[in-house]
């Protein structure tokens, strides 16, 4: 079971820009860059002083970002990329880049929670994590805790997980999405532009009257199915009730209850050859012989349905949150690099990151 953190209000890696970052397990203690640097310069041997600036991958305002940061959240990328492909060491180091740049972006974040002030309640934690079992129906907070041992999870840093996620839910509501508005001619456009979207796919009904074959009949079995098949086309051609040919021909056992009635059922549902002899005929027309790997087939369409563009009051609020999301990530996105552009970022050791 892989546990949604928020259930309801679980925010997008895309809109927080956090890329699914984990804790920092920083090899350096929490100083501000410059304690880091005079620490450094005062009296420590060469040596050590080179070990502690290897260890900086960037310095962003006053915050350290350390190799061992990028190094773990590239590892988990590079691990998620080749599950899909293998990769070169140029797609290994556009990854390492993308790492770092979520790290910064992560970090440039925090800084600004804590500027802001966001505080997270212990009521609201508490409303998370009753959403979380909830949505996942886990019946109490044992059985959560036994859950979250199954992904390597403590109940602790799953707390601390929810907290960091609901401040940045809140910065996000803060610097975004309250400055976000859909308009109705947005929703209009939008709706306009996406009709089929909001169509139902046209539908059909149908019966067929099946002579088996298969992989174990003889050509003798194959001829002589074939031959009754046809007997009972020219009948069906002719107009006789085929409702009353399928159950007395017919070797689907349903057929001997319903007729061969195949039901309704829309584009795609049907298996390719048949499908295409049902988009053939209109409403009343019988098909000529269909050969499937299993034998051979006629069908009757009985109706075809058109579909209905649905109201546009029905879809209103669906729309509006489509467009609302959109535009949040968009105004995230640029909200992002200008709080980069205005912050002091020093990449350090970029031949060893990338």
């Amino acid at each position: 079971m892989n546990l949604r953190i928020l259930g309801k209000v679980t925010i997008t890696a895309s809109l927080l820009g956090v890329g699914g970052c984990a804790d920092n397990e920083a090899l350096l203690k929490k100083e501000t860059a410059e304690q880091t640097v005079a620490a450094s310069s005062q009296g420590s041997p060469r040596k050590e002083q080179k070990n502690i600036t290897n260890s900086i991958a960037a310095v962003v305002n006053d915050d350290i970002i350390t190799l061992y940061d990028v190094t773990k959240e590239s590892r988990r990328m590079i691990a998620q990329a080749e599950e899909k492909t293998s990769l070169g060491e140029s797609e290994r180091r556009e990854i390492r880049r993308t790492a770092l740049d979520r790290l910064i972006e992560k970090k440039l974040t925090e800084q600004k929670i804590k500027e802001l002030n966001i505080q997270v309640s212990e009521e609201e934690i508490r409303q998370a994590i009753d959403d979380v079992r909830k949505q996942n129906n886990i019946p109490s907070e044992d059985a959560l805790i036994a859950a979250l041992a199954g992904q390597g999870l403590s109940f602790d840093q799953y707390r601390k997980q929810l907290r960091e996620q609901i401040e940045k839910l809140k910065l996000v509501s803060m610097e975004v999405r309250s400055k976000v508005h859909v308009s109705e001619t947005e929703m209009l456009e939008y709706y306009n532009a996406n009709l089929l979207k909001y169509t139902d796919q046209e539908s059909y009904r149908a019966r067929h009257i099946f002579f088996k074959t298969g992989e174990k009949a003889t050509s003798a079995d194959v001829l002589r199915s074939k031959v009754t098949a046809i007997a009972v086309l020219a009948d069906a051609k002719e107009g006789k009730d085929f409702a009353e040919l399928a159950k007395k021909f017919s070797e689907d056992p349903a057929a001997r209850k319903d007729g061969g009635d195949l039901g309704s059922f829309k584009k795609g549902d049907m298996q390719p050859e048949l499908e295409k002899a049902i988009l053939a005929l209109q409403p009343g027309e019988v098909s000529e012989l269909v050969t499937t790997p299993i034998g051979f087939h006629i069908i009757k369409l009985e109706a075809r349905t058109p579909g209905e563009t649905k109201p546009f009051e029905s879809v209103k609020a669906e729309i509006e949150e489509i467009i609302y999301r959109n535009k949040s990530e968009e105004r995230f996105s640029q909200w992002a690099k200008d709080l980069r552009s205005k912050a002091s970022v020093e990449i350090k050791n970029s031949d060893t990151i990338f």
